[in-house]
């Protein structure tokens, strides 16, 4: 029984600790670039990203493998997630970000606002709680949110599921912060049988 279950989540091909930490909490199984449905590479706010990781995204590229970049190491690094995706672009290339990190008053993140929908998803009493947002943080991210509709406009419909376009996606393993959100785009994907 647990084989039928196992084969209806996309196989992952990780790179990077937290990426690997993703893996196993979504329960999804591990396998080689070759046969993932779905390439998922970390990149620190604080160290950016190795040549190995450069290297296997070029071969992503060439395979034409779904990807996530999974945004770590945001709580107490100098770089936000807002600098980390222009840094994407030039190391991987470029990124669509459907999430922006909301701060606490101390500076740590402790919620998303989804550009799509425009709610608040709030992780910072532990739990995941989905809200509106307020008029004030529409007219903040309204650029930002411009911006990523065009992205996707531009890419056409399943551009994510046929290896065209990649979300970046903040992750906070403490909070949990980003682990839904990636887990949505992976229900996204068509698993191979």
């Amino acid at each position: 029984m647990s084989d039928l279950i196992s084969s209806a989540r996309p196989a992952i091909f990780p790179f990077g600790d937290s990426a690997a930490a993703l893996s196993n909490e979504l329960g999804t199984p591990a396998v080689s670039l070759e046969g993932a449905d779905v390439f998922l590479i970390a990149v620190s706010a604080v160290t950016g990203i190795s040549p190995d990781g450069v290297e296997l995204w070029n071969q992503a590229r060439e395979l034409y493998v779904p990807s996530i970049v999974v945004v770590d190491d945001l709580v107490g690094s100098e770089t936000d997630f807002d600098d980390m995706v222009p840094i994407i672009g030039r190391l991987l290339e470029p990124v669509v970000n459907p999430f922006l990190i909301l701060h606490d008053d101390g500076g740590s993140p402790t919620a998303l606002i989804d550009l799509d929908s425009l709610h608040i998803i709030d992780y910072s009493n532990g739990n995941r709680e989905v809200r509106d947002s307020d008029s004030e943080h529409k007219l903040l991210v309204f650029e930002f949110r411009k911006e990523y509709l065009d992205g996707l406009s531009a890419a056409g419909e399943g551009a994510f599921e046929a290896a065209l376009l990649y979300p970046a996606i903040p992750y906070v393993a403490a909070l949990g912060l980003g682990k839904a959100e990636i887990a949505s785009y992976l229900e996204r994907l068509p698993v191979r049988g």
